[in-house]
């Protein structure tokens, strides 16, 4: 079994809230872009915090309008063992350095953790330094998770407070 390593962070000094996912998924790492099984509702529900569309724009114009918007994006995980894609197969994981980055970030002021493997495991990297910033649990964006969508939604709307322009 190969380890599989997560992307880079998208953000920039304008982050004000950033999204940890856990690891991505086959497809993402297939196609090299963050969230990109088309069952995965993350862009989805993101679209609905940010007053966009996302789903329509092509992979290099979402990652502009997140930014655009204050979002930025990275996984707690570095790199780990992980048959197929699902968070409970990850294995003798590194965690991505998670205090560095955000200590790089002047204006953030929030960490959404997509799904409680992310939640967990990005709490326990962040020790102290999760203190200083609101933390934010949301309901996983993946197909595994098999919570109604309107409820995802609806905890997925804390994201707005964060956005810094609404379209």
């Amino acid at each position: 079994m190969t380890r599989k390593r997560s992307f880079d962070p998208v953000v920039d000094d304008n982050t004000r809230i950033l999204i940890l996912g856990s690891l991505p998924g086959e497809v993402s790492l297939l196609h090299g872009q963050y969230y990109a099984n088309p069952h995965n509702r993350f862009w989805q529900l993101v679209s609905s915090a940010v007053g966009a569309d996302l789903s329509a724009l092509p992979y290099p114009a979402r990652l502009q309008v997140l930014l655009a918007n204050g979002i930025g994006l990275w996984d707690v995980v570095a790199e780990a063992h992980r048959e197929g894609s699902l968070d409970s197969k990850i294995r003798d994981h590194a965690h991505n350095d998670l205090v560095g980055l955000i200590g790089r970030l002047p204006r953030l002021a929030a960490i959404a953790f997509n799904g409680g493997t992310a939640a967990r495991i990005g709490l326990k990297a962040l020790k102290e330094e999760a203190t200083r910033y609101r933390i934010i649990k949301l309901p996983s964006s993946s197909p595994a998770y098999t919570l109604a969508y309107a409820d995802k939604l609806r905890a997925w709307q804390a994201l707005r407070e964060f956005v810094a322009c609404q379209n």
